[in-house]
């Protein structure tokens, strides 16, 4: 008896399963086909930069869909995310996802966008590098996106100054003492940009998206070794700016080149100021530069970054060579690094180099 009414049991369950599997398998054959709406005219608007996610939930919330779960999933399967276009549409609710994804793929516009690379050690605003006596000026994040047609300067800079310093990352910018908060949090890559007639849509887009890129970057993990250290991520950044700078793009020399600056700020008595011939200049493009950022002038760090430092110069910033007892570095014009232990050693070397013909004179107006 017992034994059959167990069978009972575990027949009734199963069919209880059954029954809820085949009113899901039901629902969601009626959402996929459109039968379970009305065939209300349904008119909905996807802005330019929608990801699927929050185009299937503009379909729910316009009651083109009943599930934008089910529409995700269908656009997964369906392989039809890549077409869809931003733009205003309007259509009957019961069409069905296939004349949903259909509609999505050629009416409305299609997004234009635009191929930006931000070069590592990139800064917000211009600079000029003399070499030698000759002016290079280097351009900054504002002029690269407003050669590329994102937005112009001016749009940048206002949309820069109301992006809000909020989340895990942007707390950490020095707002009160820096000349740009966001200097060295907009990081350095191959973007794809959109752009279109409002410009400061568009460069709040971009600013949004370097942004999310560093909040990507920098982990956890990072954020602790940085305060294991006794430092903070604003304080990283901004050693690895100066890095990424007296570097260039030789990530294997970073570590070293660490080391020297870290050598010089944990001995004061030797070295009153951690001296790094770019930071002398960076305040150039503000009128009211007070040398704040003068490495020569200032003890310890600057406020902030003075450019958009590579994964490879943050890296640096928190693992330098360790044990090094050196506290000079200079480079040949072909790159080579010469490290030293004293200032005498540092000069000798300068003084064989410019005789070979090998110096290369380098500073930021």
């Amino acid at each position: 008896m017992k034994k059959k009414s167990l069978l009972y049991i575990i027949l009734a369950v199963i069919a209880v399963v059954l029954i809820a599997i085949s009113v899901v398998a039901v629902t969601v054959i009626s959402d996929i086909n459109g039968t379970s709406r009305n065939g209300d005219v349904c008119r909905v608007t996807i802005p330019q930069g929608s990801t699927i996610s929050s185009i299937a939930n503009i379909l729910e919330d316009a009651g083109a869909v009943d599930s934008a779960l089910s529409f995700r999933i269908y656009t997964k399967f369906a392989k039809t995310g890549a077409n869809y276009r931003y733009g205003s549409y309007e259509f009957k609710n019961n069409v069905g996802f296939a004349e949903i994804a259909k509609i999505l793929s050629t009416q409305g516009q299609r997004a234009l966008s635009v191929k930006v690379t931000i070069p590592e050690g990139t800064g917000i605003y211009d600079f000029v590098k003399d070499v030698n006596g000759k002016d290079v000026t280097v351009p900054g994040i504002a002029t690269l996106l407003s050669r590329a047609g994102v937005c112009d300067t001016e749009s940048f800079f206002e949309a820069l100054s109301e992006i809000s310093l909020e989340g895990k990352l942007l707390e950490n910018a020095n707002s009160e003492k820096a000349y740009c908060a966001l200097e060295g949090y907009l990081f350095p890559d191959t973007y794809e940009f959109y752009y279109g007639d409002d410009n400061k849509k568009y460069a709040k887009l971009a600013i949004e998206k370097m942004i999310d890129r560093a909040e990507a970057v920098i982990t956890d993990e990072m954020y602790k070794r940085a305060n294991d250290m006794g430092y903070t991520i604003n304080d990283i950044l901004t050693m690895a700016s100066i890095i990424q700078m007296e570097s260039g793009q030789n990530g294997n020399e970073m570590p070293n080149v660490a080391a020297v600056f870290y050598n010089r700020l944990n001995n004061p008595d030797k070295f009153t100021t951690l001296g790094s011939s770019p930071t002398c200049y960076y305040g150039s493009f503000n009128p009211n530069d007070d040398d704040r950022y003068d490495t020569y002038k200032i003890k310890g760090l600057p406020p902030g970054p003075l450019c958009s430092p590579g994964e490879a110069a943050i890296k640096a910033a928190l693992y330098p060579t360790e044990n090094t007892p050196y506290f000079y570095f200079v480079t040949d014009k072909n790159g080579k690094f010469y490290y030293h232990k004293t200032g005498a050693e540092q000069n000798a070397t300068i003084n064989r180099l410019q005789q070979e013909g090998n110096w290369i004179y380098e500073y930021f107006k």
